[in-house]
């Protein structure tokens, strides 16, 4: 028996399926097959039945598989307690991100903190709230990163890390700025916005700012949903109309673009991004020096951190 066989075995009760196991863990899946097979030999248990599609986990594999992830866990939190022991950094971190904050701070922050401490390794997943409490519950995540405050994640430890002004996208030449000028939010055309997906928390923000609904400006045969919003700001520019922007977006954004891009009145509307977790964990000093390393990193960017008073009368939207 090896911590290598209780990782096949997990990761075989996860996926249901003994080549996507395989794949996952970086091997064929006839090596896969001959390590498990030797360890239930071993034990002289049957931790699977293979005779059904999906692979079904026995009554007495559930109880072994609790177990090996116990003995994993303690395993990394040996190796966690090693490196700290010699002031290194390392480890491996389960990482969720919103879309609508991922493709802002990926190529920027996460990749340079990687680049700072290279015994470290995030594996990053894109994925709904909702998605990332149940897989932090469920512990396929270690953290999560979610626009806060968030009802169902009140059972988490929260670090924040940035406070983002909300601004305009638009096409309407009325509201392409000039310095002194700012968007009321009632003066919105609201058949002309372009919103995210059902369920994304920056459009509940959005619609609680403007109270608007679904534009009219697409097609009466045309069902769109975007999940991310450089998918918005592909539809104004090429469609025209309105959307929201995080601040951070506009860093990826060329000239002609940032031109589109309008503030509300003061006092400026944001939202707070945090990282949940459970606590204690053995990856806090990871999750720590992470939270650090991004507040610095975003503290000359951001308009919130150059003028808080102009957001002093407005919290971030309550997500449920």
């Amino acid at each position: 028996m090896n911590i290598q066989q209780l990782e096949y075995l997990i990761a075989v009760d996860k996926y249901k399926h003994f080549g996507k196991a395989a794949q996952a863990c970086f091997i064929t899946q006839p090596t896969l097959s001959a390590m498990i097979q030797k360890f239930e030999d071993e034990l002289d248990v049957k931790i699977f039945d293979r005779t059904t599609h999906p692979i079904r986990t026995t009554d007495v594999g559930i109880q072994i598989i609790t177990e090996a992830k116990r003995v994993i866990d303690s395993v990394n939190e040996l190796r966690n307690k090693a490196s700290l022991l010699n002031n290194v950094l390392a480890g491996k971190v389960n990482l969720g991100i919103i879309p609508t904050v991922s493709s802002f701070i990926l190529p920027s922050e996460i990749f340079d903190f990687l680049r700072k401490n290279p015994k470290i390794e995030f594996n990053v997943k894109e994925m709904t709230t909702e998605n990332i409490i149940k897989a932090l519950k469920a512990g396929e995540l270690d953290a999560g990163i979610i626009s806060t405050p968030y009802d169902a994640a009140n059972e988490f430890y929260h670090d924040h890390l940035f406070n983002e002004e909300l601004m305009l996208y638009s096409s309407e030449t009325s509201l392409n700025k000039k310095e002194d000028t700012f968007v009321i939010p009632e003066e919105i055309n609201v058949d002309k916005v372009w919103l995210l997906e059902e369920g994304n928390c920056l459009r509940t923000q959005f619609e609680n700012i403007c109270h608007l609904k679904e534009n009219s400006m697409k097609p009466s045969n045309l069902e769109f949903s975007a999940s991310n919003i450089n998918t918005l700001i592909q539809m104004v520019d090429q469609v025209g109309g309105i959307s929201i922007l995080p601040e951070l977006g506009m860093i990826q954004l060329s000239e002609e673009q940032k031109n589109k891009v309008a503030r509300f009145r003061k006092p400026f509307p944001y939202r707070e991004i945090s990282i949940i977790y459970y606590k204690p964990t053995y990856k806090q000093k990871i999750i720590d020096e992470f939270v650090l390393f991004v507040k610095q990193a975003l503290q000359e960017k951001l308009n919130f951190n150059k003028d808080p008073e102009s957001f002093a009368n407005v919290k971030p939207q309550i997500v449920k």
